[in-house]
């Protein structure tokens, strides 16, 4: 640990109860693969993949069998190899009770590998690594689940200055970060220099509370080892003070960092990038050993008698893992979480996926029902311990009143909801409960909206279509109709022509003929009593001609006239 790493502050916090002793005692181990596994499509931020397998087919492990589709997506693949029995809608692991689009193989006991191989990320473009990642189904494990691949991009600098890895651990009862991170801790730093790779980033911060001493020793180790072999000392471990939720991204990244990440900014906008251990160690597995994200680390803990870490594949339904645990007879719930951020299963059928870092049985009397809702009172406690510093009572108000917008001028979407004003709020108000349903009637306008200007944009651009081609049909009406105009005058010309005969041609044939035989030989014959005149004689003709040329001018007038 960096004794000389300086540490500082965020606002508010709480220190509950932690709980953590019970499901630490054994190493982590593996369940026995589940005689059926619901795999649900969506396991991430962002659209539904698309399925790549049908009923009847046979897949391998880590054979892929959702795609990732649109711009924040990541894919899912087979947990182990057996045969598709159905793609269809299957109850998600949500306290919604919804069902979502599943794919459900039945193991054979083979548990046969696809083809692995590693990836070069080194010789491949960024593009290239990050498009690996996707389908590699890698996703953050912090319980976020969001694509690791949009996470791995330095941003506009194309760098980073730090590269913060969350061992933070904060909410109780969890643990399977610790374990990790005791047990694995130099291939969690493996992923880490990777990632480090990836981003340019300087440094490598991980921030683990020091309530897990064995972690921050095991990780002191690992990374003594991987600074020796890189020749520098960029990774430092940091025990950061124990305090909920100093799990947050945004709030870890403060106390290593000193930066505090503004409302609608990004931390690459500031040299900061922050993921999960478990995160690290899906990236390692997936670029150097080529296998994609498949299982992950999950705390089985509260009303049960051994609590323990197991590996599990994702697909498997709750009920088994609690079963491996010996849940007490008054056990009356299973939640996917811890007790502050944790949501409450519709059963214990539901399967285990990406985001379940967490199943926690609970009790009447491990969690008692709350007390009744009482009046706010404006104490002000909710708004001193919100590590986002926010106003929880005002967007309280708004939210129970159904007016969002003032929600969102508090910043309702920097609420990280992480229960703080909730607990110690003296009036039992189930501030989170209001601030989720304030969250899902703004995505649902949002997406009202945005169909109806699909909508609205579609039926613009079909009036313009057909304004278009009303026009051009007229256009084109136009142009046969004065194509047709000028064939009717050629014709109605050509009818007012008297017809010809041949023997019409012929004889005016002849007559040309004869009229150009009579120019020719009168052009030859010269007068022959013109030659020698007297002066007399010469005077007589010119009057002559002169009387001829004015009765042709007396004439003209009468011409015009009978025109």
């Amino acid at each position: 640990m960096s004794a000389l790493q300086r540490l500082f502050n965020f606002n508010g916090g709480v220190k509950p109860a932690y709980n953590k002793e019970a499901s630490i005692g054994l190493p982590i181990a593996v369940p026995p693969t589940p005689t059926l596994l619901v795999i649900p499509l969506h396991q991430s931020i962002g659209g539904m993949p698309r399925p790549l397998v049908k009923a009847g087919e046979r897949v391998l492990k880590g054979q892929r069998i959702g795609g990732a589709d649109g711009n924040v997506s990541s894919a899912v693949h087979a947990s182990t190899s057996g045969t598709v029995v159905a793609v269809e809608m299957r109850l998600m692991p949500h306290t919604s009770g919804l069902t979502a689009l599943c794919v459900v193989i039945e193991p054979d006991g083979r548990d046969e590998w696809i083809p692995r191989q590693p990836f070069d990320f080194r010789s491949a473009t960024p593009t290239q690594s990050r498009d690996y990642l996707r389908d590699a189904g890698v996703v953050g494990l912090g319980g976020a689940v969001f694509p690791t691949y949009l996470k791995l991009n330095p941003g506009k600098h194309g760098r980073l200055d730090t590269l913060v890895l969350n061992g933070a651990e904060c909410e109780p009862f969890i643990t399977c970060d610790d374990m990790l991170m005791r047990e694995r801790a130099e291939t969690v730093l493996k992923g880490a220099v990777i990632m480090r790779e990836m981003l340019g980033a300087g440094q490598v911060l991980v921030g683990i509370e020091d309530n897990k001493p064995e972690a921050i020793a095991a990780m002191e180790v690992a990374a003594q080892a991987a600074n020796a072999a890189a020749g520098d000392a960029a990774i430092k471990i940091v025990a950061v003070p124990t305090r909920y939720p100093a799990g947050g991204a945004k709030q870890l990244i403060r106390v290593l960092t000193g930066i505090e990440v503004p409302h609608g900014k990004r931390s690459t906008d500031y040299g900061v990038q922050c993921f999960n251990v478990g995160t690290a160690y899906a990236v390692y597995e997936a670029i150097t050993l080529g296998q994609p994200l498949i299982s992950r680390i999950v705390t089985i803990a509260g009303n049960v008698g051994r609590a323990r870490n197991y590996e599990v594949l994702f697909g498997t339904p709750m009920r088994d893992l609690v079963a491996l645990c010996d849940p007490l007879p008054d056990s009356d719930r299973v939640i996917m979480g811890g007790p502050m951020m944790g949501l409450r299963m519709p059963n214990d059928s539901v399967p285990v996926v990406k985001a379940a870092n967490c199943i926690l049985v609970g009790s009447r009397k491990l969690f008692p029902p709350p007390p009744p809702e009482m009046p706010c009172i404006r104490c002000g406690e909710c708004a001193k311990v919100c590590p986002s510093d926010l106003q929880p009572f005002e967007m309280y108000w708004f939210s129970r009143a159904r007016i969002f917008g003032k929600t969102q001028e508090y910043h309702l979407f920097d609420c990280i909801e992480c229960g703080c004003c909730a607990y110690v709020c003296p009036s039992h108000i189930p501030l989170v409960d209001y601030y989720r349903f304030a969250k899902s009637e703004i995505w649902a306008h949002e997406s009202e909206k945005e169909a109806a200007d699909v909508a609205r944009q579609r039926y613009e651009f079909r009036l313009l279509r057909e304004e278009r081609e009303k026009q051009e049909k007229a256009a084109k009406l136009a142009a046969k109709t004065a194509a047709g105009r000028e064939r009717a005058a050629a014709a109605l010309a050509d009818a007012d022509k008297p017809a010809v005969t041949p023997e019409q041609d012929a004889k005016k044939a002849l007559i040309a003929a004869a009229l150009e035989l009579a120019r020719t030989q009168k052009a030859q014959v010269q007068p022959e009593n013109i030659s020698n005149l007297t002066p007399e004689q010469q005077a007589e003709i010119d009057a002559i001609e002169a009387r001829r040329a004015e009765i042709r001018e007396m004439a003209k007038p009468h011409v015009r006239q009978n025109d």
